[in-house]
């Protein structure tokens, strides 16, 4: 059992979501040790209690269980598959967690990588964004070996109120491309939804009251439809990660020899607003295609 008195946790990436995510661990009680490129993000964690190191391969070295939160599969791939990362330098019967959303492919190839060292790979991106992360309550999607999944679970709830197990490795973030695709789309209804009401003469926060609670509801409606209204595009999750996933999910449907209309039109408008400089903003900001 991975309690505070035998387990060391290492956390990789300490941005908006990850930042809050480690420190759920901290003040659980386990010894943490973070890294991230810009040590400045981790300062509020350093302060709380966690130690520094200065590179995956030495966080490798100290932790049992390390989490990673990067940006994109590139940056997961040089953290975990490099001569500096964490499989060549992690200690056998570690636990390695991806949390960030990446590329089904490149989930299986780390966890093949990480059976030959004896370490146990498992995919487990999330949704719920900086809200979801700062509350504890993210849902957590799980892939790899079922024996390490119950392994790390307890670890887990300190993350996430939603934690289901997917199956094999790479079905966590398959799981995740559902997760986005179902996004995408309902990210531009919220849009033209406000911008209707507004069109309309309407008060769009008594059409929320109305419409939230109905068979329109949905998660992005009730929490990021008032971040719009509010003009707050400040990222809970940013534009630039999003039309990466969407990339990722329209490669894997191409493979799949299927269509994803919905899925292109969205991206084709994130990828305008990133053309205009929004692409540090938060997802909500596709409200500004059509007041721009």
């Amino acid at each position: 059992m991975l309690t505070p008195e035998n387990t060391i946790i290492g956390f990789i990436g300490t941005g908006v979501m990850g930042q809050s995510m480690a420190r759920h661990l901290l003040h659980a009680g386990y010894s943490l040790v973070v890294y991230s490129r810009t040590k400045e993000k981790a300062n509020d964690l350093l302060e709380s209690g966690a130690m520094w190191a200065d590179s995956p391969k030495k966080v490798a070295e100290k932790a049992t269980v390390i989490f990673t939160m990067v940006g994109y599969p590139t940056d997961v791939e040089e953290v975990f598959l490099s001569e500096t990362g964490l499989i060549q330098h992690g200690k056998p019967g570690s636990y390695l967690i991806d949390m960030t959303t990446s590329a089904p492919s490149l989930a299986v190839k780390i966890y093949d990588e990480a059976k030959k060292k004896g370490i146990y790979a498992i995919d487990a991106p999330v949704s719920g964004g900086d809200v979801g992360a700062r509350e504890g309550k993210l849902s957590i999607m799980v892939g790899g070996d079922e024996e390490a999944f119950e392994a790390v679970r307890p670890l887990l709830q300190y993350l996430g109120t939603n934690i289901v197990y997917q199956g094999k490795p790479g079905a966590g973030q398959h799981t995740k491309m559902c997760n986005q695709i179902a996004i995408a789309s309902n990210m531009i209804g919220v849009c033209e939804a406000i911008i209707y009401a507004e069109k309309a003469g309407l008060n769009p926060e008594h059409v929320l009251k109305s419409i939230t609670t109905g068979a329109a509801g949905s998660w992005s409606l009730s929490n990021l439809a008032p971040r719009m209204l509010n003009g707050n595009f400040e990222p809970g999750f940013y534009i630039k990660h999003f039309i990466k996933d969407m990339k990722i999910a329209i490669n894997e449907a191409e493979r799949m020899e299927m269509d994803v209309p919905g899925l292109s039109l969205a991206k084709s408008l994130y990828d305008q607003l990133a053309e205009k400089g929004e692409e540090n903003r938060g997802t909500q900001a596709l409200y500004k295609y059509w007041k721009n």
